[in-house]
């Protein structure tokens, strides 16, 4: 499903930290049919994949997700050796007020790529993701990326990879895949979004 073409064919940009943006990288068409095969998410917040049913066309994206072509990529692109590195699947369907905010990577994160599935999308709305000059402005950004089908934002955490969104609420379709720097730290993010999951749904009940 993934056109990993379109990504090799990505420039790197290097400020004010190593990203690139990619387009097309699946078509509208495909990202409809993803949707529809979506995971029955109702909570805000990125789910880990281990916690989730993957079928039909949002499984063949899983698949190509986890292929050793997309290490090599990302490995090629970002000047990182992730051929032996594990890596983390984690899903969004909704947003909240409040996601988003000016971030940082933790050091257990190698890089992340983001892959967006939206049909259409006002970035005047907010959710639009920034690649930030800095740790304060949102509105001080190197690029802005609308997350429309197809579009991807692959980044490799440093000291200065500062990220965010303007506040949004409601569905935005969104697949992060991270390398990380050990399968401890794997499993330790795993357990952990295991437990944000189920407190979020007793929070949902109650």
């Amino acid at each position: 499903m993934i056109n990993f073409d379109a990504l090799r064919a990505s420039s790197t940009r290097t400020n004010p930290y190593q990203y690139f943006v990619s387009e097309n990288v699946i078509t509208k068409e495909q990202a409809a049919d993803v949707r529809a095969d979506y995971p029955k998410i109702k909570q805000t917040g990125y789910l880990p994949l281990s916690k989730l049913e993957a079928t039909g066309a949002f499984k063949r994206l899983i698949d190509d997700l986890q292929k050793p072509e997309l290490a090599e990529i990302l490995s090629e692109k970002l000047g990182l050796e992730l051929m032996d590195k594990p890596r983390m699947i984690t899903v969004r369907r909704l947003s909240k007020h409040g996601d988003g905010r000016i971030h940082n990577d933790s050091k257990s994160k190698i890089c992340t790529m983001l892959i967006y599935l939206n049909d259409d999308w006002d970035n005047a709305e907010g959710g639009a993701i920034r690649a930030l000059n800095g740790e304060t402005d949102m509105d001080d950004y190197a690029e802005e990326i609308s997350p429309l089908a197809g579009n991807v934002f692959a980044f490799k955490r440093s000291e200065s990879s500062w990220h965010g969104h303007p506040s949004f609420k409601g569905e935005r379709y969104v697949v992060q895949t991270t390398f990380l720097i050990s399968e401890e730290e794997l499993a330790r993010k795993e357990k952990r979004g295991g437990l944000q999951t189920k407190l979020k749904r007793l929070l949902r009940i109650n």
